[in-house]
């Protein structure tokens, strides 16, 4: 049943520079990131509330970058401590150092930095591959080592990698 006289909705505000700092400060007190995600999020934020509005979005992106300057001056944003923090926790999770390459790509992290941290991090890629087929409980089955060999090929090892990660588990 559609309502006799419906309310009209208005439009949101407009994405100004105090709605963006909000916007950011609150993204940062749930999630971690780095300086290039936050300003995808930025970015995206102004797109929903500019076409919202039916106006373009263009004049409200340069707010974008003096925040993030800030962010990164005040040590709220930090690229480096964030890739580090991230290598460590994928490669604990048993990620090789190509997903780990284009995860934090995604995330907007420099892949020069990024290869910096896989250097700095003492696991290897046996290692990471080792605690993939413990945490996934491959390499029990040996029947099953064609489909096990294809888990580890789709998280980004080599084949001489998975099969020593695997023949160390069988």
């Amino acid at each position: 049943m559609v309502p006799k006289n419906p309310k009209p909705t208005r439009p949101p505000r407009a994405p100004d520079a105090a709605y963006l700092e909000r916007a950011a400060l609150y993204y940062l007190e749930r999630f971690s990131a780095s300086s290039g995600h936050l300003e995808t999020v930025l970015r995206r934020k102004i797109m929903r509330r500019c076409k919202a509005r039916g106006e373009s979005p263009e004049p409200y992106f340069e707010n974008i970058a003096p925040l993030i300057a800030r962010y990164e001056e005040s040590g709220l944003l930090d690229d480096t401590r964030y890739a580090q923090a991230k290598v460590a926790s994928l490669c604990r999770k048993g990620g090789s150092a190509r997903m780990i390459t284009a995860k934090l790509a995604v995330k907007g992290v420099p892949k020069t930095l990024t290869a910096e941290q896989l250097e700095a991090d003492e696991t290897s890629e046996l290692e990471a591959a080792k605690n993939l087929v413990r945490r996934k409980k491959l390499g029990q089955n040996p029947e099953r080592k064609t489909k096990d060999m294809a888990t580890l090929a789709r998280a980004g090892f080599s084949y001489a990698i998975a099969k020593q990660a695997l023949e160390g588990e069988c």
